[in-house]
């Protein structure tokens, strides 16, 4: 008697051979090259590939105006929300699921993360590097795309009363992109917030745990790693219009200049996120804005 496979557990996994295409297409950019911080194209693939139904089923992610993403070098820029940073990894599995041709995005990472134990090699090896301007210099003098949330942990780290409100952006990035003339691609998370909905943090416990932020939810710390689990709120990847950087400002401007240009960024993200929470779909995937017929 030969055993069958129920539909529903070979559909946790992704299409093989769509799964096959997109990782020769990755093995054939990076065969040869050597990247200093551990990426590695089949523990890539084992990763996202595990990772994948969660993705797909638990978290529900759906990209919008994918068709704006050329097949060019960008500087990803998007909101930071969420408590933990669930976001980036879903835009990183975006780019490389449903981008035409597929990319591995270079995600800029807290200092603390890469020295991890294992963890740290999970993100190293996943294509994540420490956001230092060192490193991003690097990567993009390399042609490789960036994924930077120029809030900060001040963008995970907000209380409830505070969700989808966007912290003020660092200028950073904006002399980087003008450094290497790379295009902005503004990108929009919606339902994030909601992995944890009832949020208030501690400094004073951040502070004695050596951590940026230390959140505190009805069900963290007292139900210990269970309780820190987020719900399935569906999220919803806006991708924006890219932004054209000025080939007529030099990086070593003034910071009123750049602010004029960072300031720009940040609204047009801000109206993206707007306009994402009138149709953010509930946690049964319901959009708010659904027209009963």
């Amino acid at each position: 008697m030969t055993f069958k496979v129920p539909s529903f557990l070979t559909n946790l996994r992704p299409n093989k051979k769509k799964l096959d295409e997109i990782y020769l297409q990755l093995s054939e950019r990076y065969e040869g090259k050597i990247d200093p911080w551990g990426l590695n194209v089949r523990q890539h693939r084992r990763c996202f590939e595990l990772i994948w139904p969660f993705y797909k089923y638990y978290f529900r992610a759906k990209v919008h105006n994918i068709e704006r993403v050329q097949n060019k070098q960008y500087m990803v820029i998007s909101n930071h929300s969420g408590q933990v940073a669930i976001d980036g990894l879903l835009i990183m599995m975006a780019f490389t699921f449903a981008l035409r041709p597929p990319r591995i995005l270079r995600g800029m990472v807290e200092r603390f993360l890469p020295g991890l134990p294992f963890l740290g090699e999970i993100v190293s090896q996943t294509g994540n590097v420490l956001g230092d301007r060192k490193n991003c210099s690097y990567l993009l003098e390399k042609g490789e795309s960036l994924l930077v949330f120029p809030e900060g942990v001040r963008g995970i780290a907000k209380n409830t009363s505070k969700f989808y409100q966007m912290q003020p952006f660092t200028s950073g990035f904006f002399r980087l992109a003008l450094k290497n003339q790379v295009d902005i691609l503004p990108i929009a998370v919606v339902g994030a917030e909601e992995f944890y909905p009832f949020v208030f943090h501690s400094k004073t416990l951040a502070n004695l745990f050596g951590l940026p932020a230390f959140p505190l939810t009805p069900t963290f710390p007292l139900f210990g790693l269970l309780g820190s689990l987020p719900l399935p709120s569906p999220v919803d990847i806006y991708i924006g219009e890219p932004y054209e950087i000025p080939k007529d400002l030099s990086p070593e401007a003034p910071d009123k200049d750049i602010n004029v240009h960072v300031h720009k960024i940040e609204q047009i993200i801000q109206d993206m996120v707007n306009n994402g929470l009138k149709n953010k779909r509930n946690y049964l995937g319901i959009s708010r804005n659904v027209t009963k017929r």
